[in-house]
C-alpha cells in the first residue's frame, strides 16, 4: 500500500514557531520535524512509498527528504500551484496511483497506530473508502461521523448543527484509506472537499464507506498547546503504548455504577444521569494507557430489529451525556443480564478481539458479584465494589484482587500500581 501526505499547509496559528520559513508539517517536536515522524510510522508499517502533495514553501520539503532514501523509502512530490484544499489534488493523483488502495495522511497530525490492522478491515468490507474514527472529550463541537452497526457511515454530522438530539462519540480523526477509484471522482483541478465534496457522494449513492474505530493516538498539531502536549505524550511513550500492534490493558466497568436514575420506561425517555465519581472516574482513564469499557445491562426487547433500536438509543445517550461532562469510553457493551455468564463474556471477547485486549491485564470493577464472577472465569482480575462477596455461585467465587469503598479509590489503586 501506497501513502499519500497532504504537506501543502502554512500553519497560520503556528507563527510563532515557523516564522513564516518552513510550511506547517515541518514543525518541530522535540527537535525533528512533524513529518519526518510521520515517515518514520510509515516505514514502520511496510509502507515505503509515498507521494507528498506541498504548497507553501514545499521547496523546504523537498530539501530536507529529496528523495527519501535516507529514510528507507520512495518520496515523489505533486506540486500544487494553488491551494486545492483537501481532495482537489485527487484530479492528478489518479495518474499516480492504481490499482491497490493507498492510506492519505494529512501533514499537521502526529500518530501511531497499526496501519495493516487498518488495513484489514478496509479489506474484509471491499470499502471505497475507510475512516479512522475514535471518540474524544469534546464531541458536542466535533465534527462527527453517524455509523451503523457493522460500522458502515451513514452520514456526517456537522460541529455547526444545532445538536437538540442524542448523538454517538464518533469523530473523524482525518485518517484514511482510500480505494483509488475515489479520485477519479474529481474530474477537474480546482478546490475540493474530502468530506462534502467526496465522501457524502460517496455515502449517499450506497458506496462501502466504513469507519475503523479505534483508541489508537492520532491528534492534530494546529497550536502550540498541542505541540506541547504532543511532545510530553512522545517523552513518556504514551503514543506507542497505545499503537494496536501492542497488548492493551483495559477497565471494564458495570454500566450501573456509571449511570444513575436509568429510569427509562420507554425509548423517549432521558431519564439518565451521568454519575458525578464515574465522571471523575473516566477522565482519569481517558489521560492513561487503559482503554475503557461500560458494560450496560440493556431492557429485554423482543424481535431483532427492536433490540438494536434499543441498544442504538442507549449508545447514543450515554455517549451523549458523557460527553457534556468532557469523558467519553472506548466501547459500550452490552450484556442481557449480568447473571448471564455467556453474555458478558461474549462481551469480553469483542473487547479483546478488536482492541487487541490483555485479558488478564484488565480489571473488571463493579458492585455486583454476578458480574465479576463472569470477569473471572474470562481470566480477568476483579475489584469489588462497596459490595458483599456473595451472589451468583457463591461457593466458587473467589476473593477479588480489590476492595474498594468507591469507584475512584478502585481505579486510583489500579493506575498507581500499573
Amino acid at each position: 500500500m501506497r501513502a499519500v501526505i497532504m504537506a501543502g499547509g502554512k500553519g497560520t496559528r503556528l507563527v510563532a514557531i515557523t516564522k513564516n520559513e518552513i510550511p506547517k508539517p515541518m514543525v518541530p517536536i522535540l527537535g525533528r520535524p512533524l513529518l519526518e515522524r510521520q515517515i518514520e510510522v510509515l516505514r514502520n508499517n511496510g509502507i515505503c512509498d509515498i507521494i507528498m502533495v506541498i504548497g507553501y514553501l514545499g521547496d523546504k520539503i523537498r530539501e530536507y527528504f529529496s528523495d527519501g532514501s535516507a529514510w528507507g523509502v520512495r518520496i515523489r512530490y505533486l506540486q500544487e500551484e494553488e491551494p486545492l484544499g483537501t481532495a482537489g489534488s485527487f484530479y492528478y493523483l489518479k495518474e499516480l496511483l492504481k490499482e491497490e488502495p493507498f492510506l492519505l495522511v494529512f501533514g499537521d497530525v502526529i500518530f501511531d497506530i497499526d496501519i495493516c490492522r487498518m488495513e484489514a478491515f478496509h479489506r474484509s468490507r471491499q470499502a471505497a473508502a475507510t475512516l479512522f474514527v475514535h471518540p474524544n472529550s469534546h464531541p458536542f463541537d466535533s465534527d462527527l461521523v453517524t455509523v451503523d452497526p457493522q460500522g458502515k457511515v451513514t452520514g456526517f454530522d456537522s460541529k455547526h448543527n444545532i445538536r437538540n438530539y442524542d448523538y454517538e462519540n464518533c469523530v473523524n480523526a482525518g485518517l484514511y484509506i482510500l480505494d483509488p477509484s475515489v479520485c477519479d471522482l474529481v474530474d477537474t483541478p480546482q478546490k475540493r472537499d474530502l468530506e462534502k465534496d467526496i465522501l457524502t457522494g460517496l455515502v449517499k449513492s450506497g458506496r462501502a464507506v466504513y469507519g475503523y474505530r479505534s483508541p489508537e493516538y492520532i491528534k492534530d498539531i494546529g497550536t502550540e498547546e498541542r505541540i506541547a502536549r504532543a511532545a510530553c505524550d512522545i517523552r513518556s511513550g504514551f503514543i506507542i503504548k497505545k499503537c494496536l500492534k501492542h497488548r492493551q490493558r483495559g477497565i471494564f466497568i458495570d454500566g450501573d455504577m456509571v449511570l444513575a436514575g436509568c429510569g427509562m420506561e420507554n425509548e423517549n425517555e432521558a431519564g439518565m444521569e451521568a454519575a458525578l465519581p464515574a465522571v471523575n472516574v473516566l477522565e482519569k482513564l481517558n489521560q492513561s494507557a487503559f482503554l475503557s469499557f461500560i458494560i450496560v445491562k440493556e431492557p429485554y426487547v423482543s424481535g431483532e430489529n427492536r433490540q438494536e433500536q434499543k441498544r442504538e438509543f442507549l449508545r447514543k445517550r450515554i455517549s451523549t451525556l458523557l460527553g457534556s461532562r468532557g469523558v467519553f469510553v472506548d466501547e459500550i457493551l452490552f450484556c442481557t443480564h449480568y447473571s448471564d455468564e455467556d453474555s458478558i463474556k461474549e462481551a469480553f471477547g469483542k473487547a479483546a478481539k478488536q482492541y487487541h485486549l490483555d485479558l488478564p491485564a484488565c480489571w473488571v470493577l463493579g458492585n455486583v458479584p454476578e458480574i465479576l464472577f463472569c470477569g473471572k472465569h474470562a481470566g480477568l482480575k476483579t475489584a469489588l465494589i462497596a459490595g458483599k462477596i456473595t451472589g451468583g455461585d457463591g461457593a466458587s467465587y473467589k476473593i477479588p484482587e480489590l476492595i474498594c469503598h468507591d469507584l475512584n479509590g478502585a481505579v486510583k489503586q489500579i493506575l498507581e500500581e500499573s
